[in-house]
């Protein structure tokens, strides 16, 4: 076949023609054989049986009846002109109604000739009918291709009203199949082809859209979805080498009298085994005379702070300047209390840039930041302005990574002639098969246990029937000197939801808890930042015993005195927000609870997500069954969602294809990193990298 065959245009396609070629262009954004022939069927009905009419069952499901049509004629009974036909399959009658395109139907449907009709059974009156069906000539319909399963194809209301329907989709497919004489490039190479017993290319593709057998419909799904996989795993993989080759990162060579003085005579505690290996990932980064980027996973708790510090000293005994940056001006100002306070022994100067700093401020601490005086900077989007300048920036840190663009960290590159390291960390865990498809192309630590005294919180559901028994349990917390978080979904009374809301709470509660006997601080994301600061800090100082509150503080709030976390409505909540606003308790050395509050009646969808909390603490598991829930898309949210659009993949349902994918690739790159001794693959990469828009994602 020739090479160009398969970027031929769609208009020159056999039944295509300019005007279909625009509609399916516009519709589906296929403009190519090859992209036609990897528009692939979402489903597949079971085309082997033929139906008798007096066998039909009165369950509207789809049917095959062979027969004739023995009578036609218009009805005007109705607004629209409809036409109807008589089949008889010989024996017994059924009624055929058609809305649309009458006219052309009319003249196209010849009687008593033998037909094939396919459609779903509508019933009324006890008697079935079938509307709009496909309809095809039995003696044509012997000769077409032979698949048992039928494939059924994504399709728009546009193109069904325009009479771009499955039928003829699976018509223009056949006719690229008719011209290919059967070969197609292959696109891997023989020993991964011997290893997993694939099909040739030519019939994956084939039997994906017209499938023989069952038997061959797997063989062809699992060749398209590993070579789906295999070709992003690549390019991740591609792109990781080529930044470090590319990028020459700031040799850290020394850890110096910072990081020793810190590590040997300030840290109050000792480190995890996990937060040993990160340390040492890191080191061994910052020695590599390459840029490092490297993604930090840890659950709530885990530690990732303290390898932040302890990273950023080595970087500061190397004359390097090191940021952080977050993604909220609280978990911003929680990151420089936190920090300072740990490095309060260390002569070291840490500043705060949020956007709330004032202009005076600003201007000093811009020129500091030149002059070098400046060790660390921690601040929100604020730090990625142009006006913000460093003497020497080495090493940047991005908290809740998730939170930022690709766009947004790129900013952090141009801040150095030479981009600095870049450790992006996350308290949200993503499942392994996700980070892999989302960042593939950073190295990934994890800091997979806590640390030694931190307790499991107890999380318990409760509804509406036990909130005396609640409050009673509020009290008993108090009066030991524990402090209590009360979250919110929302700050005030929807129309549209029937929710609880962060005013009639703070109301209930005052009612239930006396001012004359205790203190309630109240924080909301409408408050001025000066506000929340105070509250925070008169919640920290324990001059108020209870905190009531909306998820601004699901993430960076450590208060460890706090036992208690009672999250109202909490069927609201995604399970993601439910394990980060439970990480705000547990900080302390005492028992801590979480108590999730909801009404009586619950879908099946939040009972899933309630069980789930009640049954584990592992933020890992609880990803997993997130990502079930609700996609993978949605649980990164939009910043990286078009990183997976999948043609047929399915990260969630194929993640052992993908796992296979991902060590294929890394082994292959490892014994052939500039693909000389694998040509076909070389060219099949470049072919996508040059066509493809999810390449324009992490290139």
């Amino acid at each position: 076949m020739k090479e160009n065959y398969l970027i031929t245009p769609i208009d020159y396609l056999k039944g295509v023609g300019p005007n279909r070629a625009d509609l399916i262009k516009s519709e589906l954004k296929i403009f190519t054989y090859n992209d036609l022939l990897n528009f692939f069927p979402f489903r597949y009905i079971d085309k082997s049986k033929y139906h008798k009419i007096n066998e039909l069952e009165n369950n509207n499901s789809e049917v095959q009846i062979i027969g004739k049509f023995i009578n036609l004629k218009f009805s005007n009974n109705f607004k629209a002109k409809r036409l109807i036909g008589v089949f008889s399959d010989g024996n017994h009658e059924i009624e055929v109604v058609w809305f649309r395109a009458v006219k052309w139907i009319e003249k196209s449907i010849k009687l008593n000739n033998d037909y094939v009709l396919y459609g779903k059974v509508n019933w009324f009156n006890n008697k079935p009918s079938l509307v709009h069906p496909e309809t095809e000539l039995l003696e044509k319909h012997k000769k077409s291709i032979k698949s048992s399963l039928l494939p059924i194809y994504s399709s728009t209301e546009t193109l069904s009203t325009r009479g771009v329907t499955n039928k003829l989709i699976r018509e223009f497919i056949s006719n690229i199949f008719e011209k290919s004489s059967k070969k197609f490039k292959e696109s891997l190479n023989q020993n991964i082809n011997e290893k997993y017993g694939m099909i040739t290319k030519y019939e994956a593709l084939y039997n994906v859209h017209f499938p023989i057998s069952q038997a061959l419909l797997s063989k062809a799904l699992f060749r398209l979805k590993y070579e789906e996989f295999f070709y992003i795993q690549l390019q991740f993989l591609f792109k990781n080498i080529y930044n470090k080759s590319r990028f020459k990162g700031f040799n850290f060579s020394k850890v110096g009298n910072n990081f020793n003085s810190f590590y040997n005579d300030h840290l109050e505690f000792k480190l995890t085994s996990a937060q040993k290996r990160v340390i040492k990932d890191i080191r061994k980064d910052f020695s590599s005379n390459a840029q490092m980027n490297r993604l930090l996973q840890g659950d709530v708790g885990s530690g990732k702070t303290i390898v932040a510090i302890l990273s950023s000293l080595i970087a500061i005994d190397n004359d390097f300047q090191t940021c952080l940056i977050a993604p909220t001006e609280i978990l911003a100002q929680q990151h420089f209390i936190s920090i300072n306070e740990s490095l309060s022994k260390i002569d070291l100067n840490v500043r705060i840039l949020t956007g709330s700093t004032s202009k005076k401020e600003r201007v000093i601490l811009f020129e500091e930041l030149k002059n070098g005086v400046v060790d660390i900077l921690i601040g929100t989007h604020a730090v990625l302005e142009n006006n913000v300048i460093f003497k020497n920036l080495g090493f940047a840190i991005i908290d809740e990574q998730h939170r930022f663009g690709v766009a947004q960290r790129s900013k952090l590159w141009k801040k150095n002639l030479t981009p600095p390291h870049i450790l992006v960390m996350t308290a949200t865990p993503i499942p392994r098969t996700l980070a892999m498809s989302v960042y593939g192309d950073l190295d990934i630590s994890i800091i997979d246990e806590l640390p030694p005294g931190r307790k499991l919180v107890k999380t318990v559901h409760r509804t509406d029937r036990n909130r005396l028994e609640v409050f009673k349990f509020i009290r008993n917390e108090i009066s030991k000197g524990r402090q209590v978080y009360i979250v919110y979904p929302l700050i005030e009374e929807s129309k549209t939801m029937d929710y609880k809301d962060l005013m009639d709470g703070y109301e209930s509660i005052v009612r239930d808890f006396p001012i004359e006997n205790y203190q309630i601080s109240i924080l909301h994301g409408r408050m001025k930042p000066n506000d929340k600061a105070t509250e925070m800090e008169r919640f920290k100082n324990g001059e108020t015993q209870i905190m009531v509150s909306t998820t601004v503080i699901e993430v960076g709030v450590n208060i460890p005195n706090a036992s208690v976390m009672i999250i109202e409505s909490s069927e609201r909540f995604g399970l993601s927000q439910l394990h980060q606003l439970r990480g705000r308790v547990g900080r302390g050395s005492e028992s801590s609870f979480c108590i999730l509050m909801s009404k009586n009646k619950l879908s099946n969808e939040a009972r899933t997500r309630i069980k789930t909390m009640t049954s584990t603490n592992d933020g890992f598991k609880i990803s997993e069954v997130d990502m079930k829930l609700r996609g993978p898309g949605n649980l990164l949210g939009t910043q990286q969602s078009g990183l997976l659009n999948f043609k047929i993949a399915d990260i969630i349902k194929d993640k052992d294809i993908l796992e296979f994918s991902r060590a294929d690739a890394k082994e292959l790159l490892s014994s052939d990193p500039e693909l000389k001794n694998n040509k076909e693959i070389k060219c099949e990469y470049n072919l996508l990298n040059k066509n493809s828009d999810f390449w324009k994602h992490i290139s």
